[in-house]
């Protein structure tokens, strides 16, 4: 039997996120079916995966953490991955199974996923045309085999960490068909009749188990904005459809993000230890103290003037269980990397929402992170 989720990426965090739903969803009759995951990059570590799971499909996720007080540490045995196929080699497979067999596209690429090549153009969508570099391009050929093969439209679920992730691959697939001069019915297909979901992830996967599987901790959250028409992976408890994906990115952006960043800062400004983590950090009476009056003060107002108080405070109470984690080494130093457009992206937004509420916040611990005047808003 066909699978219909094929996934592009191979990554840890997909084994212990959607994945893992899918496996859990499987045993209760609540998943589309199994996954044919696909690599595409060239990273020997991600072709040992492939070789692992086409030795046998079954792999461990280690769930490690706090839970209400509850130490959690349990080892799931996930068997979602029905097929396991390199891109690089099997690249007329890849086609095959897209234009065919998939019904829901998942997708988690590097950080350079998004990125388009010269080398990529209109020749690619030519019948034993090379695979073509970039993601999005090669998406565009897949796609364009899919119209001309008459399949059902697919729903598509980008899992990067971008903003509207959906919308933004979307266009960018279709600028990629159009730059080529692809059919116009090709293009409409692509931009109207295939469905793009925005949607969050949110899971910390630590470590990796090799040769395939991973560590995580216990929560875990895939928010996907509804769409008409669109087709789920699975159901599953993490697993959150809503009309208001901007709720959950502010929850994660302001409250865990921002956390994140401030303690990161705290940890340059203050020359702390080189090795410190957030457990470290939380257990310093001083820096907690600290840290839950930016979040107490300085942000949950934020979130009260917008009537998500309740929902804040539950998201809170998760992000100190996260943050204190005792299976997880994430250290500050990790976090501080590109602290400059991290601190803009991650506390700005919480001032600039306070000013347009018009709420009377000094907010003094955010502006002295980000070098602003200690003024009321």
């Amino acid at each position: 039997m066909p699978n219909p989720i094929l996934q592009f990426g191979t990554s840890r965090f997909l084994q212990a996120h959607v994945d893992f739903f899918v496996s859990a969803a499987l045993k209760e009759g609540r998943a589309a079916g199994k996954v044919t995951v696909v690599q595409t990059t060239s990273n020997p570590e991600s072709r040992a995966r492939i070789d692992a799971l086409r030795a046998t499909s079954r792999y461990p996720v280690r769930i490690r953490g706090m839970r209400r007080d509850e130490v959690i540490d349990t080892v799931v045995e996930c068997d979602a991955i029905g097929e396991a196929l390199d891109a690089n080699i099997d690249w007329p497979l890849v086609l095959q199974r897209f234009a065919h067999d998939a019904r829901v596209v998942i997708s988690n690429t590097s950080d350079s996923g998004y990125a388009c090549f010269p080398e990529d153009t209109a020749a690619l969508l030519h019948s034993n045309a090379p695979m073509p570099k970039g993601f999005a391009a090669k998406l565009v050929v897949l796609l364009h085999a899919r119209f001309h093969a008459g399949a059902a439209p697919l729903t598509l679920y980008p899992c990067e960490l971008v903003s509207n992730n959906g919308d933004t691959l979307r266009a960018l697939v279709t600028g990629i068909a159009r730059e080529w001069n692809a059919d116009a019915a090709l293009v409409a297909y692509i931009e109207h009749t295939c469905i793009w979901v925005n949607s969050l992830v949110d899971r910390i996967v630590s470590e990796p188990i090799r040769p395939v599987g991973a560590i995580a901790e216990p929560y875990a959250l895939w928010a996907i904005e509804r769409r008409d028409g669109m087709v789920l992976p699975c159901e599953h408890e993490a697993i959150v459809v809503t009309d208001d994906l901007p709720h959950y990115e502010r929850l994660k952006l302001l409250l865990l993000n921002l956390g994140h960043t401030y303690l990161a800062g705290r940890w340059q400004a203050d020359r702390r230890p080189v090795d410190e983590n957030t457990l470290h950090a939380m257990r310093d009476p001083a820096l907690r103290a600290d840290l839950e009056a930016v979040w107490c003060d300085e942000v949950l107002p934020v979130f009260d003037a917008l009537g998500e108080a309740e929902t804040a405070r539950a998201y809170l109470v998760d992000v100190r269980e996260r943050f204190e984690n005792p299976f997880l080494d994430h250290r500050l130093a990790d976090i501080a990397r590109n602290h400059a457009q991290k601190k803009e992206r991650r506390l700005r937004p919480v001032i600039e929402m306070a000013r347009e509420l018009g709420l009377k916040l000094h907010q003094p611990r955010l502006r002295a992170a980000l070098g602003d005047p200690c003024t009321s808003t």
